[in-house]
């Protein structure tokens, strides 16, 4: 099997430069901006998706005719067509973001979950391992996975203090755990194996082809389209926001200058209540879009909490900067501004997925565990 030999080593033995990278999940939300803006430094990227309910072609339309992009669909959780796509493709590294994410579908049907999150994750694993150890010497060295994670599998976090490298695990959803235990995986399959691995956990992301299940998306869509604003419980729980676009940055720096078997953690530095990001969208809204009378914030509607909801989440990515020069470069209120802009600009994109309906039903109210 190839050397890959085009790769750049740095002098302190990591490498600078992927040739060609398999991104897991590479038609959704977080995993678009990532083909995109690796498809932009150059780098060849093969995007392996399942196009799930979730996962849009569009979102990676502006790259698809590039030379250095192919699309599998593929199910990680199927062995022998991930076992193809190793052989016929010869990656670099692996992107691995092909995971079920929304808790309030994991509240009401974890076993999805556990599935493509936990299984997929182990499936994905035994094939990039067999992969690799067929390699020669410089493609071993320059292979790597990367697990691309959360910042909930560390639980929730008091009114002080920020989640580190050396934080405890505490899931307390099935999306949560389901990740948390692919973490593990990840790292068994490093210590076990040998697989050349890094892994991030990243706050929550926003941005433009985020799908409208989401918080800040259905706060857009619904405002745009006269319908109530839900905001769970009394809107006090905490979040700090990254701008995908940003993130999608990050990724790239970890999986190309990552230490190999570190854990990586990225955040946006912009932590939010809940109500208060939903009243700075209505604010931006009614300077964009504005109602026929009075504010979007009149259509603020108070409805039951998510189970377990999870008090405050915050990241402290210091050592990250320290490690590999990265940093948010787009505030939160930039960033929102840019993300209305977006979803006023692309209804083509998001009117088809709404009238689904299945996008934007409340979910998650405990009633099933199936």
């Amino acid at each position: 099997m190839g050397g890959h030999s085009r790769y750049h080593a740095r002098p302190d033995g990591r490498f600078s430069f992927i040739v060609k990278v398999l991104v897991t999940g590479g038609s959704g939300f977080i995993g678009s901006a990532v083909v995109r803006n690796a498809i932009g430094r150059g780098w060849d990227v093969v995007n392996v998706d399942k196009l799930t309910y979730a996962a849009t072609a569009g979102s990676t339309e502006s790259v698809s005719d590039a030379d250095g992009y192919s699309f599998e669909q593929v199910d990680i959780c199927d062995a022998a067509a991930l076992t193809s796509v190793f052989e016929r493709h010869e990656p670099t590294a692996v992107m691995h973001l092909a995971a079920e994410s929304h808790v309030d579908r994991s509240i009401d049907g974890p076993a999805e979950f556990i599935n493509t999150n936990i299984v997929g994750t182990s499936v994905l694993l035994t094939a990039a391992t067999e992969y690799f150890d067929r390699l020669d010497e410089s493609g071993r060295h320059a292979f790597r996975f990367h697990h691309v994670s959360t910042d909930e599998v560390f639980g929730s976090l008091g009114e002080e203090g920020a989640f580190t490298v050396d934080t405890p695990y505490d899931p307390r959803s099935p999306y949560s755990a389901s990740k948390a235990a692919a973490d593990h995986l990840v790292s068994a399959w490093h210590h076990t194996y040998g697989l050349p691995i890094v892994l991030s956990n990243c706050s929550n992301n926003y941005g433009p082809f985020q799908f409208p299940e989401k918080m800040i998306p259905l706060m857009i869509i619904s405002a745009l389209r006269g319908d109530p604003l839900p905001v769970y419980g009394k809107g006090q729980n905490v979040r700090d926001w990254l701008y995908v676009e940003d993130h999608a940055a990050a990724l790239l720096e970890v999986v190309s200058g990552g230490e190999i078997g570190q854990t990586y953690l990225i955040g946006g530095g912009a932590e939010r209540k809940n109500i208060d990001v939903v009243h700075a969208l209505c604010d931006i809204l009614d300077k964009l879009a504005p109602p026929a009378s009075g504010s979007h914030r009149d259509a603020i509607t108070f409805v039951s909490d998510r189970p377990g909801h999870d008090h405050r989440y915050a990241i402290d990515y210091a050592a990250t900067t320290a490690a590999l020069g990265w940093s948010p470069s787009v505030d939160f209120e930039e960033g929102l501004r840019l993300t209305v802009e977006w979803f006023l600009a692309n209804e083509e994109w998001w009117a088809p997925l709404v009238e689904r309906r299945d996008a934007v039903t409340r979910r998650g109210l405990g009633t099933g565990s199936g």
